[in-house]
């Protein structure tokens, strides 16, 4: 059973230089990565990519050959690797026996909750490689600061989850520069555990290009409280505390807390119940050695739960 993250959100969300810090993080705590960029205008990678689909096919050359632009362009190119599936499934074979999975997708938002090929291209891989993937929905936490642009980023959110129909994790990116884009006008948790959006409609109303739309907004807002399944969790990428607790709200959501445990139903119950409280701050941020044997404990689990990692690697 292999494990891993589907990376998704909008343009400058900030989904390369997630799977760059995520990547390094897990690499920290022991696990072995591999990057997949399924991203074919991405042509500048920060991070060391185990599988390209411009090793398949380039977004220059669907444009320039079938006269697209970027958007057709995009939607051209998951179509061809839902039709070359076996492609990818053949670079990721060698992989499964002990890698951890990022796949850093296109930011393209119509690709994950109007068009099917990229949930066909995920479903096919989940069925065939017997894969346990958690959706990251990244969100640029400055539409926070902008009542409209938040629910627009529910909408999609909401859109996507059901799209999709993954485990999924809503994420505000960017935390840490929300302060300069400006006051908000609640506190946080408003908008992380999307709270009563009547007030939200109460500023929109004061904006003159805004309350031509209010019972747009209202039927809008409606939806999202009726459905009741989005919210968010927030992640500044460069601080080691805010990526481990994402890390552990995936790994909770897409079963990696339960690997190798032999437990009943109950048991799994509980812990799935649980906090996850595992030591993932206890590594300096600069380590270098040569074979170190590392226990993680999991405090809250049964004491002969263990996880067991050797390293060889050498970090700075």
């Amino acid at each position: 059973m292999v494990f891993g993250q589907v990376v998704i959100g909008p343009p400058g969300s900030g989904k390369t230089t997630y799977c760059n810090g995520m990547s390094q993080f897990l690499k920290l705590i022991g696990r072995k990565v591999a990057v997949i960029n399924l991203d074919p205008a991405n042509d500048s990678l920060p991070y060391e990519c185990a599988i390209n689909i411009e090793d398949l096919i380039k977004l220059s050359d669907v444009m320039t050959e079938h006269s697209l632009g970027p958007n057709g362009g995009l939607v051209y190119c998951m179509d061809y690797l839902e039709k070359n599936i076996d492609w990818l499934q053949s670079k990721l074979e060698p992989l499964l026996k002990d890698h951890y999975l990022l796949f850093d997708f296109p930011g393209q938002v119509e690709l994950f909750f109007l068009h099917s090929n990229a949930k066909n291209v995920v479903m096919k891989l989940i069925k065939k490689l017997n894969l346990r993937l958690t959706a990251v929905h990244l969100v640029d936490a400055h539409l926070c600061s902008d009542p409209a642009k938040y629910i627009s980023a529910l909408i999609l959110s909401l859109s996507t989850m059901l799209h999709l129909e993954l485990p999924h994790i809503n994420v505000l990116s960017k935390i840490d520069l929300i302060e300069s884009y400006g006051k908000l006008s609640f506190n946080l948790d408003f908008y992380t555990d999307v709270q009563d959006l009547s007030y939200l409609q109460h500023h929109l109303d004061q904006d003159p290009r805004s309350a031509k739309f209010r019972k747009l907004t209202k039927e809008l807002c409606d939806v999202i409280e009726d459905f009741s399944i989005v919210n968010f969790t927030t992640l500044d990428i460069q601080d080691k505390e805010s990526v481990g607790n994402l890390v552990k709200l995936i790994d909770k959501s897409n079963g990696y807390i339960f690997a190798g445990i032999d437990a009943s139903a109950v048991e799994f119950s509980k812990i799935a119940v649980r906090q996850v409280d595992w030591d993932y701050y206890r590594y300096p941020s600069h380590l270098s050695f040569n074979l170190l044997f590392i226990y993680i404990t999991c405090d809250n689990l049964p004491n002969i739960v263990k996880y067991r990692i050797d390293t060889s690697a050498s970090f700075s």
